[in-house]
């Protein structure tokens, strides 16, 4: 069950590694591109499940209640031997209550940030998983004592992301080269992200270029995104854009500093090394009801993991393009602040695992399988 795009990619590379360990397992679900080339018989394309905000959510509520009825009574009528969660809780939450109806056992990958907020769901949690795969360090200890049986696997986008080797000196020092900045603007995955921050995100660019004539703006596609709706936001601003496809690290290898809508694009983005404004922007009642609810310091997970504030994030209002372009600058043009973020991103990378992710979690859907 992947409902996104970093799940999508994550929960691929997960079924590559179960058929290397046993070709003979069929898997079915929620899932996109990556997901069917792996070999998934997607029932539900990960593209209509993707929403943004709590708000958000009513407008995809046909979608969800559709897929919701037709997993169920696969899952009644076809009993299969494992249900695998990857991320997206509030609808595998609700699934997974299915699945213990009919004592099918349930994986939880990648897990619900209840440490950032609803904390209280844990026990709900608790009597519907049987076992859970977590990514970040801290949260095997946040778990314990839930009575769920929790392994540390390490991050999966250690295993996608390539490691930056020998960028320090470039990135630090990219003027004296007498080269133009390269800029990456990443504003989510999903089209009410897109809606609320890529106008903003060109605008800033517009000032950025105001600064640097020959600045140039890189915009990776993400798989559930079509580029005809992309660009009819790139085609009112008065900046050029350069939308790629397919390959989020190539994009990043090429730039000085990015523009990130929060989420898995900022922690790919610390791993490589790029320095970077994060920015969040929903609607007012959803950014209410997480104001209400939340319980973190940060919205980033490069500064949750790091325990410090190593990126500026701008959330809700303080998302505007003169803001986000002046910090932007701040990183291209100050050699100590683009410095002391690259050392941090490196200790990122340390503390995120050496990879084999999926191999780890195949292992353990194998097992828990028999």
């Amino acid at each position: 069950m992947a409902g996104e795009a970093s799940a999508d990619l994550h929960g691929s590379n997960l079924v590559k590694a179960m058929k290397k360990l046993n070709p003979h397992v069929l898997v079915k679900g929620i899932g996109g591109e990556k997901m069917m080339q792996a070999g998934v018989e997607v029932l539900i394309p990960s593209s209509e499940m993707a929403v943004a905000g709590l708000t958000e959510v009513f407008s995809h509520l046909r979608t969800i209640f559709n897929a919701s009825r037709k997993l169920k009574s696969l899952l009644k009528d076809r009993r299969p031997n494992l249900l695998i969660l990857i991320d997206y809780p509030d609808f595998n939450i609700h699934i997974a209550k299915t699945a213990k109806r009919y004592h099918i056992p349930v994986l939880y990958y990648i897990s619900p940030q209840v440490w950032a907020w609803r904390g209280g769901r844990v026990k709900k949690i608790a009597r519907r998983i049987d076992r859970m795969a977590v990514i970040l360090p801290f949260e095997k200890t946040f778990y314990q004592g839930s009575g769920i049986k929790v392994d540390y696997v390490g991050h999966p986008i250690m295993d996608a992301c390539p490691v930056m080797v020998d960028k320090m000196e470039g990135a630090v020092d990219w003027k004296t080269q007498g080269a133009h900045p390269v800029v990456g603007l990443l504003p989510g995955s999903r089209r009410e992200e897109i809606k609320n921050l890529l106008p903003i995100m060109l605008k800033s660019a517009e000032i950025i270029s105001e600064q640097y004539h020959g600045a140039r703006f890189l915009l990776p596609l993400a798989p559930t995104l079509e580029a005809e709706f992309l660009q009819t936001f790139i085609d009112q601003a008065e900046v050029s854009v350069e939308v790629v496809k397919d390959d989020i690290y190539k994009v990043l290898r090429s730039c000085q500093a990015a523009l990130v809508t929060s989420g898995t694009a900022t922690l790919e983005t610390g791993i490589m090394g790029i320095p970077m404004v994060v920015v969040y922007k929903g609607s007012l009642v959803s950014y209410w009801i997480v104001r209400q609810l939340g319980d973190v310091p940060f919205i980033s997970l490069v500064n949750l993991i790091a325990g410090e504030e190593v990126v500026k994030e701008l959330i809700q209002h303080e998302v505007t393009a003169e803001r986000l372009a002046h910090e932007a600058l701040i990183i291209l043009e100050d050699k100590v602040v683009r410095k002391n973020m690259i050392e941090k991103m490196s200790d990122l990378r340390k503390k995120l695992g050496r990879g084999g992710a999926s191999e780890k979690v195949a292992e353990i859907a194998l097992e828990m399988m028999e």
